[in-house]
């Protein structure tokens, strides 16, 4: 992470990081707390989906991971806080072990929240004892991916509250006073400036993230750094709005075959989708189900919880299509740093790509047990970029692959277009 010269400067450089990251990681663990403080134990314990995971499992697996892939291997003399915590809490990894099934996350009424609070003041205090031991720059890179990996649980714990309190008849609000990482309820409106277009030249350009950067963290499906080439291209300087999607509705965009893929259709169809996921007409105007509660649509805000199938549908309905991962990467990066630009790049919505997520030119996953991070879900699966108003700003990157089924709803995800 860092290059020194000497054993002395070595030994300082490390202990500089060892006490940065130290601090972050209070910083982040603190916030999967604030964000769960709002939940009763009985919110905690509800799956109102197979893809939704209650929110005491997203506390109890974000601690499990460090206490399976750092403190267990690391810390001597360490006891794990309980022996089935590991089959109850492990998610996806098949070389740790055998684990509870995701669809029946939400049967477990035990362990209560309060213990999963237990818990994580078990790990919390041995990771101070871990930073207190000398650290090679492999593990601080460990607890590094540990902090990400619990940043993602963290807007993920938002969107499946969401979905939860969504599935309550009484339709109750998530209340979140603001807090120092910057995280919202809602999107924010359009910029008051018009929305017009970027023109991008194209050319060979490099795509992912630049290994030679070792300060700056990427997961492992944001490199290797690849060299693509791109035809001119106009994008888009803001997100599709509400008001822009209520005149796809109008048009009878959720009734055209013509505008959708088969499989977008199909799934339409079954589904019965007539607007985005949480919309609902009351014979007078739409309204929205939203972290605060119901409340009227606002057309100069972003439209979200749109799958790729109806973003691929709502451009093939404008005459224009959805930006491959490639354009938008580069259009984010020639236009201006992640903070500071009016256009939306992030903090808004993720926006929903063209692009299949497949492996980049050259891609390994990790070693060992980290490896199952990625790669496994390289397949049937549609690339997201940007960030949304939910996500953690230290954890936003233009070289950010996020991916989702193309069914996918519930996700904080909508779209920008281009031109060709």
């Amino acid at each position: 992470m860092l290059s020194t010269h000497t054993t002395d400067s070595n030994t300082h450089a490390n202990t500089i990081l060892k006490s940065n990251l130290n601090e972050r990681y209070c910083q982040v663990r603190s916030l999967t707390e604030y964000l769960s403080q709002p939940l009763s134990a009985e919110d905690q314990c509800i799956q109102s989906m197979p893809d939704v995971s209650p929110t005491k499992w997203h506390r109890a697996h974000t601690s499990w991971f460090f206490e399976t892939f750092l403190l267990s291997p690391l810390l001597d003399g360490y006891k794990v806080f309980h022996p089935d915590y590991g089959y109850l809490f492990n998610s996806y990894y098949e070389t740790v072990g055998p684990r509870h099934a995701r669809h029946e996350r939400g049967l477990l009424s035990r362990p209560s929240a309060d213990e999963i609070g237990i818990y994580r003041t078990y790990v919390d205090e041995a990771m101070g004892t871990l930073f207190d031991q000398p650290l090679s720059i492999e593990n601080q890179e460990l607890i590094e991916l540990g902090l990400h990996h619990e940043q993602q649980h963290q807007e993920l714990l938002l969107m499946d509250i969401k979905h939860v309190f969504w599935s309550n008849p009484m339709r109750p609000p998530y209340s979140l006073s603001p807090n120092q990482e910057g995280i919202a309820l809602e999107p924010p409106a359009r910029p008051s400036t018009s929305p017009s277009w970027l023109s991008n030249p194209g050319g060979l350009i490099d795509i992912g993230h630049d290994q030679t950067r070792p300060d700056t963290f990427a997961f492992d499906n944001e490199y290797p750094r690849h060299r693509v080439h791109l035809n001119p291209f106009l994008i888009g300087t803001s997100l599709v709005t509400n008001d822009e999607w209520l005149a796809f509705i109008d048009d009878g965009g959720y009734s055209r075959a013509e505008l959708w893929t088969s499989d977008g259709w199909t799934t339409a169809c079954i589904n019965r989708w007539e607007a985005p996921l949480y919309w609902e007409h009351n014979g007078s105007q739409w309204t929205h189900f939203t972290l605060e509660g119901i409340n009227p649509i606002e057309p100069n805000r972003p439209v979200v919880h749109v799958s790729w199938y109806e973003a691929d549908a709502y451009a093939r309905w404008t005459g224009c299509r959805l930006p491959t991962e490639s354009e938008w990467e580069q259009a984010a990066f020639a236009e201006s740093p992640i903070c500071g630009s009016p256009h939306q790049w992030h903090g808004s919505v993720w926006q929903w790509t063209s692009s299949a997520y497949s492996p980049y030119p050259g891609f390994q996953p990790a070693a060992g047990a980290v490896g199952e991070y990625n790669g496994k879900f390289m397949v049937n699966q549609q690339v997201l970029r940007g960030s949304a108003w939910a996500t953690p700003p230290s954890h936003a990157r233009n070289t950010y692959r996020n991916f989702f089924p193309p069914s996918a709803r519930w996700a904080f995800s909508g779209l920008r277009l281009v031109q060709n």
